[in-house]
């Protein structure tokens, strides 16, 4: 079993007294609604509860920052690179591709701290201000951690090397010299500076000792009396042996000439060669690594990494990674002295230090108020293989758990939910359940963002997946349905509700739903016959094998296409059309009339159309239609004027069939008489 973290943070809720009152709590994918409940209350006389307000408690509010939202963009991408890196590709390759992804991260961290600091300083509101420095804090906290790991875990940077990197990373965190510097350098008599000694002081801890010569040398152009001892401090700093990148000599000449060069300012120490100047005697036994020389610069130290790697500097340049966590812990305790305790940040670290990778993912993941960072930084590791003997009891492994955690949060967003999607899809054990969990839950607002759930669904064959999909936030009572393609029809209905056919029609026939598709055609045939012509003609025209979905759909797509004939002048095929659809019974009988009432134009052409055959069906559908008229009761008057219109279109199609019958026997005779 794995150890307690401790207790949780409570959660206050402004307003309750949750030892008198009990609360209401229903969870959500990614939130918590909350409310205090009169229930089984001892006082019936108080129904109404002293906080008559909902809460929403989010488990995840870094996904609602404007300025993260980018963070979680790019990281994306970045991410998903990383999953398509060749698992052929072994040694310095393989690194090279892993140091570059890890710098990208770190990269995006970065410009999204740098956005949020200017946030931060154009925030009109000091309580905005504040909130945007401190996740300034945050963010830089993140990248300090993760360019340590980087160096440690994924360039695993041998002793000589090691110390470099560590310098360029104290470096990188501690910028205040910059700014120093820029400030001292600006003056009129920059050695007169009130900051000086301290820009020289600073640049030495972080052992930029070009620069610290440099400002020397305005030191001893101001001053001559103290010109000499400033030259050889100058030349100390300068012959002061440290490994760079392109060197090639050995850690064992670099130990020999370094100790001889420490020799060297011991005994310039003891010959007292500086007494004149405390200011030089303080820099040299800064450069001896003297401990207390060291902790007397606290303040422009500033914590104690910065502390530790100075003091390797200038007392082991060629230490070994395994020997790390030994001064680290040490230089920690000494920064400390005793008078505080080790905050989150160094206790993670000082577990990276001691190449702890569990602890610094355990400590990250208490510390920080999101999910995004150990994420990204345990599947790095993983792909360095450094997390592959790590299972997590419950089923999953650390980097798998992490990242649907994070997934997770992005659901609860209402776009971001789509990069989840691509998290879940790397997570082999138990990502597609849980995709299939949280993707019943997205509300379904826009036809846009349905298609998109669609196109997900179907592109990993999750067209059988047992999922639930509520209609939409509107109020409308919810639909459920066991599979995907429910989506087509609660999007079907809504356009119906709507009053958008063409889109009922094709939401309905993506569901093939027949029934749904039978109720969206009759609602074209009733809106053609109050308006005497088509909407969403494009879509009719082109429905295809699709109208076989239903007989009425099927008669829809067919009456269109006699009208289309009929547009066409070709006659004799509309007919034909006309008369298929009321023989084969697939035309309504509601819709009996309004086809016959169609034949009309065609049995008064001048040339005779319809056969005498044909005529004869067109009057027996006419007297069929007649005969089962539906007997109604009390008819108010507007019942009264309907039954006389259709009357009078019973008598002229009577009149009509009657004409064009004898025409046609008269034309059928000739030709048979010829």
């Amino acid at each position: 079993m794995e150890e307690l973290d401790g207790e949780p943070t409570v959660t206050l809720i402004p307003g309750v007294n949750s030892k008198k009152n009990q609360m209401y709590f229903d969870w959500g994918p990614g939130e918590m609604l909350v409310c205090e409940t009169s229930f089984n209350k001892k006082e019936k006389s108080e129904m109404v509860p002293s906080c008559p307000f909902i809460y929403i408690i989010r488990k995840d509010v870094d996904v609602y920052s404007q300025i993260l939202r980018k963070l979680f963009n790019e990281s994306h991408g970045i991410f998903l690179g990383l999953q398509r890196i060749d698992e052929e590709l072994t040694g310095k390759s393989r690194k090279s591709q892993l140091v570059r992804v890890s710098k990208n991260y770190r990269s995006v961290i970065r410009a999204c701290m740098e956005e949020m600091h200017q946030v931060a300083i154009a925030a009109k509101d000091p309580a905005n201000g504040r909130q945007f420095s401190s996740q300034v804090s945050i963010l830089s906290a993140m990248e300090l951690i993760w360019n340590l790991c980087e160096i440690l875990f994924i360039e695993v940077a041998p002793a000589g090397p090691l110390l470099l990197h560590l310098l360029d990373w104290v470096r990188l965190h501690v910028c205040e010299v910059d700014s120093l510097s820029a400030d001292v350098l600006g003056s009129e008599n920059p050695s007169k500076h009130d900051s000086f000694w301290n820009l020289v002081t600073i640049l030495v801890l972080q052992g930029r000792l070009d620069e610290a010569r440099q400002m020397l040398s305005k030191e001893a152009d101001a001053s001559p009396a103290s010109a000499g001892i400033c030259r050889i401090m100058g030349d100390l700093m300068r012959t002061m042996p440290i490994l760079s990148p392109g060197n090639t000599q050995t850690l064992t000449e670099l130990e020999l000439k370094w100790q001889h060069w420490h020799e060297e300012c011991e005994r310039y120490l003891q010959d007292s060669t500086f007494a004149t100047s405390p200011h030089l005697e303080s820099l040299l036994k800064i450069m001896l690594g003297d401990e207390a020389a060291l902790l007397e610069q606290k303040e422009l130290l500033s914590n104690w990494y910065h502390f530790l790697v100075t003091r390797l500097l200038y007392s082991n340049p060629t230490v070994k990674p395994i020997d790390l966590h030994y001064y680290a812990q040490s230089s920690l305790d000494l920064f400390l002295g005793g008078e505080s305790s080790p905050e989150p940040l160094d206790n993670i670290l000082l577990a990276a230090f001691e190449f702890d990778i569990h602890q610094v993912i355990k400590e990250c993941s208490i510390a920080l108020s999101n999910w995004w960072f150990v994420a990204h930084l345990t599947d790095l590791l993983d792909h360095c293989k450094l997390l592959q003997s790590h299972n997590l009891y419950f089923g999953s492994n650390m980097r798998e758990f992490l990242l649907l955690e994070y997934a997770s949060g992005l659901f609860a967003h209402p776009s971001l939910w789509q990069l989840g999607v691509d998290y879940f899809d790397y997570c082999p054990e138990l990502g597609r359940v849980s995709l299939e969990l949280h993707i019943e839950r997205i509300p379904l607002n826009t036809e846009q963002k349905a298609l998109k759930v669609l196109r997900i669904c179907e592109q990993r064959q999750m067209t059988e997946q047992a999922i639930l999909l509520l209609t939409s936030h509107t109020g409308d009572v919810g639909l459920w349905t066991p599979r995907v393609r429910s989506i087509c029809k609660i999007l079907a209905m809504k356009a119906v509700r709507n009053n958008r056919l063409g889109s009922a029609l094709s939401w309905s026939i993506r569901a093939k739903d027949a029934a749904f598709a039978t109720l969206v055609s009759d609602r074209f045939l009733r809106d053609y016959c109050e308006r005497g012509c088509f909407s969403d003609l494009d879509l009719i025209d082109n429905l295809g094998p699709a109208m076989m979905l239903s007989d009425r759909l099927t008669f829809l797509g067919k009456y269109r296409e006699f009208h289309r004939m009929y547009g066409e002048k070709r006659f004799a095929d509309a007919a034909s059309l006309l008369l298929s659809l009321m023989t084969s019974r697939i035309a309504p009988r509601s819709f009996w009339m309004t086809l016959l009432t169609d034949a009309l134009p065609l049995l008064e052409q001048k040339q005779v159309i319809f056969s005498a055959e044909q005529t004869y069906e067109l009057m027996r559908c006419l007297e069929d239609l007649t005969s089962r008229r539906p007997v109604h009761g009390e008819s108010d008057t507007e019942q009264l004027q309907d039954d006389d219109i259709e009357t009078t279109k019973v008598e002229m199609l009577r009149l009509s069939l009657a004409r064009n019958l004898a025409r046609a026997i008269i034309r059928e005779g000739s030709l048979e008489g010829s």
